[in-house]
């Protein structure tokens, strides 16, 4: 199947006696045994599994050409169980732009666990003159948030299997629909499933999709199973149910995405535009060969200071001045102010995540509030 009837039918449940096309909402925490004590159902305990989260993990391991997949209760604990599953005295490598809430983790929960390096995953030759007899895991973020670069998702995967290196990449940005890395050598690919999965800036979770089931993922597994920060049955009904227009959704984002970096890179009080989709884009060559297109994510510089850049992302008025992004509405945040004093992210950056609005609109509200 295409990945638009996957989106649709991958979710449906198996078996269903009373006839829903939409799957229900699975509530019980706890499942019948029979007088063998298995569980004809499939399930025991909803920490362990329920209906929902098994048609929610199904659906994006499918998407993502995956093996299996586990759900979790946000994007951060995709992270936290990761490292979580790592022996302490790992090296991990990093990349200078990410997330910060990931990168957050690094530096405060496992900063005396773990070991790990921040580099410009874009010069593939740091990558290699990083690596150590204990590094376990390469941690990519393509498109990276908030400078949008684009690191070479198959030329690092050649990297990290010469040196027997796991290979994950949160792929948020892009989503299933525009980019698959497990079929570009990643082991296991992540989302923060708040974003263009979910798609309505109304539920929280995170999804880890594993090439094979090996050792690190029964480690993951486990530490999801036993530890329980898991999705709720409403939030799994939830995603699922985006998921069915999710690739009709990036379409738009994709569509209004061009045309709003378009309008901005010829802006007088523009400095720099950072989108995958412009030539002027020091990866657009790599964003072509290894995404079916350019999202809806975008930055851009305001010329001037933090003051100036306030001015404009305070003047907006159909945008939304709010943290997240990849919901069907358009919003705008100063990233800086966001991580704090020891942020590297510039002070005149502001992020776009552009909605499913008309773009004309989208951009006469950029218009009055840079004029």
């Amino acid at each position: 199947m295409k990945l638009e009837t996957l989106a649709i039918h991958a979710s449906n449940l198996v078996e269903n006696v009373t006839g829903d096309v939409t799957p229900p909402i699975n509530l019980s925490t706890t499942f019948f045994r029979d007088a063998d004590g298995g569980y004809p159902g499939g399930h025991m305990y909803s920490r362990v599994s329920n209906p929902n989260r098994s048609a929610l993990e199904n659906t994006l391991a499918k998407l993502e050409y995956g093996e299996e997949a586990a759900a979790f209760a946000s994007g951060n604990n995709c992270g936290l169980s990761l490292f979580q599953a790592l022996k302490p005295g790992s090296h991990i490598i990093a990349p200078d732009d990410m997330y910060w809430g990931i990168k957050k983790q690094l530096l405060t929960i496992y900063n005396d666990i773990l070991e790990f390096d921040f580099v410009d995953q874009t010069d593939l030759s740091l990558i290699q003159s990083k690596i150590k007899n204990n590094t376990v895991l390469i941690w990519i973020e393509t498109p990276s948030n908030p400078l949008l670069k684009v690191t070479d998702i198959e030329e690092i995967a050649k990297i990290a299997r010469a040196h027997r290196i796991k290979l994950v990449c949160d792929s948020t940005f892009a989503s299933p629909v525009l980019q698959n890395p497990i079929l570009l050598g990643a082991d296991i690919v992540m989302h923060s499933s708040t974003k263009y999965l979910g798609g309505h800036s109304d539920v929280l979770g995170g999804i880890l999709v594993t090439a094979k089931k090996d050792e690190l993922w029964e480690r993951i597994r486990n530490i999801q199973q036993t530890g329980g920060a898991v999705p709720s049955p409403f939030d799994c009904y939830l995603l699922c149910r985006s998921i069915k227009t999710l690739a009709y959704r990036m379409r738009g984002h994709c569509e209004n995405g061009k045309k709003v970096a378009q309008y901005l890179i010829g802006h007088p009080n523009v400095e720099a535009v950072f989108y995958p989709g412009l030539e002027t884009h020091p990866q657009h060559e790599i964003a072509k060969k290894q995404m079916s297109d350019f999202g809806g994510m975008l930055s851009f510089l305001v010329k001037g200071d933090a003051e100036a850049t306030n001015k404009v992302v305070n003047k907006v008025k159909l945008f939304a001045q709010a943290t997240s992004l990849g919901g069907v509405e358009s919003l705008i945040e100063h990233r800086y102010s966001v991580e704090g004093p020891d942020s590297k992210t510039p002070k005149n950056l502001l992020r776009i995540s552009v909605g499913l609005e008309h773009v004309d609109d989208i951009i006469a509200d950029l218009e009055q509030a840079l004029s």
